[in-house]
């Protein structure tokens, strides 16, 4: 176990000796209404990230933040978290300037996150890595785009992080993932539309034209590197107000559902739900807050032959012979949709074709889960 640990700084992170190295977690708040069994998996992660910080104090000049939950992934981190990676100077000048609430808020225009990479080129002061062990996902956040694209910092995003993937998913052959990965995106790449079925009544089909699909392989070892761990992905933003079709939930993040949801796709957004469920009501409840929610934010194929839990959406979404959508902000990997929401639904046994329809070429990817990379 200890191997593991240390491997996330020598071998997914290539850390230095002396290296400046943050690593973050948040802790339940009392105001958030969550059951016991939540409550101890939370707790549990609060341990396993003083286990890799204390591991990591021995290889690296490393600073170790907690911080009160934002109670939801791809809201930005608390000012706290801000300062610990830019530095006070970077940040305050951000607030003197009147842009951190609007970035936090996720309301900032174009010209307003042009000024903040200003400032933050000229006085931030950052860590040459991030390991991001908060169980609300900072991936798709400016505070990540601004460290990994500004400052080049390698990140490694690891929320709803558990035990167990330190003795599955996380002993990944990582070459091995990250050859198949990069293949996997090489017959990608150049596709414009994409279309996948799956046994459940999942059907759908949307753009990709001009994105470009992105390798999350584990290695982490260049500048401005990010990616999740585990890894084993290759991901996209769709093109925005295109999808169109059905999609068939039988799973919630964290759990199985009783029974499945339906989630209605038109012109890029989820315009109907309908189910039984209690996530049911917990989904309508947040596209009804912001309709922004329901945009199909990514698609994302799992290359991780080790990854195999189905109840945790950090490591099924890595399962070889899976993919996985994501509802909300996509504004920091290609898309154009900002809001405090991202979350990923998986799907299995899918079947995802990938079309040139200039070259008038079909690619398939996976056939009823079985890959053809």
């Amino acid at each position: 176990m200890d191997r593991v640990l240390e491997s996330i700084f020598t071998v997914n992170l290539g850390v230095k000796k002396d290296e400046k190295v943050l690593v973050f977690t948040d802790l339940v708040r009392e105001d958030e209404a969550i059951g016991e069994d939540e409550k101890e998996r939370r707790s549990s992660l609060r341990e396993i990230s003083r286990e890799v910080a204390e591991r990591g104090r021995a290889l690296c000049d490393l600073t170790y933040i907690e911080f009160p939950s934002v109670s939801t992934h791809g809201a930005e981190p608390p000012v706290e978290v801000w300062e610990a990676a830019f530095g006070k100077r970077a940040v305050k000048e951000i607030e003197n300037r009147d842009l951190l609430l609007r970035i936090l808020k996720k309301s900032a225009e174009r010209e307003d996150i042009k000024a903040a990479e200003a400032i933050i080129n000229e006085y931030a002061e950052s860590p040459g890595a991030v390991v991001a062990l908060s169980n609300y996902s900072t991936s798709h956040t400016r505070f990540r785009d601004f460290l990994t694209r500004c400052k080049r910092t390698r990140y490694a995003s690891m929320p709803l992080f558990e035990r167990s993937m330190l003795e599955g998913a996380m002993r990944a052959d990582w070459k091995r993932v990250e050859e198949r990965t990069l293949s996997l995106v090489g017959k990608l790449n150049g596709a414009d539309t994409v279309i996948i079925t799956s046994h459940n009544g999942t059907s759908i089909t949307f753009s990709v034209k001009d994105r470009v699909f992105q390798a999350d392989t584990g290695i982490l070892t260049e500048p401005g590197s990010f990616g999740n761990l585990p890894a084993g992905e290759a991901f996209i933003a769709p093109v925005e107000g295109t999808a169109e079709g059905t999609l068939i939930l039988e799973w919630a993040p964290t759990r199985k559902l009783r029974k499945s949801v339906s989630l209605e796709v038109k012109k890029g957004v989820v315009v109907e739900i309908s189910g039984e469920e209690e996530f049911t009501r917990d989904l309508k409840k947040k596209l009804s807050a912001n309709p922004l929610c329901g945009n199909i934010a990514e698609l994302g194929i799992g290359t991780n032959d080790k990854a195999a839990r189905p109840d945790n959406i950090l490591e099924t979404e890595k399962m070889l012979g899976t993919i996985h959508i994501a509802l909300g902000d996509n504004s920091s990997f290609g898309g154009h949709t900002s809001v405090p929401y991202h979350q990923d639904f998986i799907f299995f046994r899918p079947t995802l074709e990938a079309l040139n329809l200039k070259k008038d070429e079909k690619t398939e990817i996976l056939i009823e889960g079985e890959p053809r990379f």
